[in-house]
Formats: C-alpha cells, structure tokens, sequence
C-alpha cells in the first residue's frame, strides 16, 4: 500500500482532502430524499383514499361502473400508484438511514435517488391517470372527444411539470457520479480501485 510522509494512504487523504463536499452532499441527500419522501406518502395516501371512494358509488356493495372499460382502468391506476409510491417511500427511506460514505456516493447513493426519482414520477403520472379516469366516469357529457381531451390535457401539466424540475436533478445525479468517479481513478492507485469495486 502506497503512504506518504505521514503514512496516509490515498484512500485517507481523499476523505480528508472532501470531507467538506462529502458533508454537504450527505446534508443534500438527506433534506432531498426526506422532501421526495413526504410527497410519495401524500400521494399514497390520496390513492388509498381513492381505492375505498368508489367513482360514481356503489348498489348493494357492488360499484355502479363495475362493468366499464373505464373503471377497470382507474382500478388498475390506482393500485400502481400506491404500489410505486410506497415502493418510493422505501427507497427514500433507505437513503435516510444508510451511513452516507465516500463510497456509497460512487454507486449506491446515486442509484437508489434515480429508482426513488422515478417511482415517484410513474406513482404521479398514474395518481393523474386514475384521477382522469374518475372524472372521465363521473363527467358524462354529449362531446366525449372534448371532455376526455381536456381531462388528459389538465392531468398530465403537473406530470410534465413535475418531470421538467427533476430531470435535471437526475443529470445532475448522474454528471456528479460520473465526474467523481473520474477523480477518483486519477488519485487512487489502480489496485485500490479494484478492491473497492469488489467490495461494491
């Protein structure tokens, strides 16, 4: 193992030489997955109380559109929604409580924030399909084309917003990930590197 003067190893005089960038990436990882977090299990919970808030209601316990292409759409909506969503939630959660090292930023960190990024973003975008589809139930006018038109048009701005605002979050993910791996082959001797990729 190569040490210099004062019998530091790379891999030490790395965490020393970023331990401020490696704090202040932990505290951005942190309040970013706990923020993406608190969304997921919003919208779990609007989902949840969606599956028991039957569109158009029930006779004799059996829902009034039991039998329309519609309602089996929005049942289908609804249960992905709270799946990913909850699956979202733990994937948050698991960026909460891991330890946040050097290391973890190289491959684990990064993944788990792009799967929480994007269950978020499917539990979203079939939040607003299922929500389309209620309205499409309940909504029943003379000019179907216009009504189904609008409703899909009005549900899929949040989505799209939602996308153009954390699209450059996942680049950005990524760049940071790429860059730093980059460094890193150029400081660390190359059997170092190799360890560490076994380990991972």
């Amino acid at each position: 193992m190569h040490c210099d003067i004062d019998g530091q190893t790379p891999e030490d005089m790395l965490e020393i030489e970023h331990e401020k960038m490696l704090e202040e990436a932990q505290k951005w990882l942190k309040e970013t997955a706990q923020s993406c977090s608190t969304v997921a299990i919003l919208v779990a919970t609007v989902v949840f109380a969606a599956a028991y808030t039957i569109p158009g209601g029930t006779e004799n316990g059996t829902p009034v559109f039991l039998h329309s292409g519609v309602f089996l759409f929005f049942t289908v909506m609804d249960v992905v929604a709270l799946a990913t969503s909850l699956a979202s939630v733990v994937v948050f959660l698991s960026i909460l409580t891991s330890p946040c090292e050097l290391w973890d930023f190289h491959k684990s960190l990064p993944r788990k924030l792009n799967l929480g990024f994007a269950l978020l973003f499917l539990s979203l975008m079939t939040t607003m399909l299922a929500f389309s589809a209620t309205m499409l139930l309940t909504i029943r006018l003379e000019w179907k084309h216009w009504t189904s038109t609008l409703i899909y048009s009005a549900a899929f701005f949040p989505v799209t917003i939602f996308a153009m605002i954390q699209f450059p979050v996942y680049v950005m993910v990524r760049s940071i990930t790429n860059n730093l791996w980059r460094q890193l082959k150029k400081a660390l001797p190359i059997r170092l590197i190799q360890r560490v990729m076994d380990r991972s």
